[in-house]
């Protein structure tokens, strides 16, 4: 099975890590990189778009799961 990941895919992949690494920073160091680099209301954009992301990627992985464990003869 080849693996093709759309603009999408990488969008929401690329955001997920953004999300990760700030809330990492904020919980070492009480630091918001995002708020401090693009001021709360657009940070509050991000954060709705990391969640979003976060989501699509639950959606995609349930997708492949099923994929990955259905019989042979159903595989696509």
């Amino acid at each position: 099975m080849r693996l093709h990941l759309t603009t999408l895919d990488w969008v929401t992949s690329i955001l997920v890590i953004i999300g990760a690494i700030n809330w990492g920073l904020v919980g070492l160091f009480e630091f918001d990189l995002i708020g401090g680099i693009f001021g709360v209301p657009v940070a509050r954009v991000i954060f709705v778009l990391v969640g979003l992301s976060g989501l699509y990627m639950i959606y995609e992985l349930t997708k492949l799961y099923r994929v990955q464990h259905a019989p042979a003869g159903e595989r696509a």
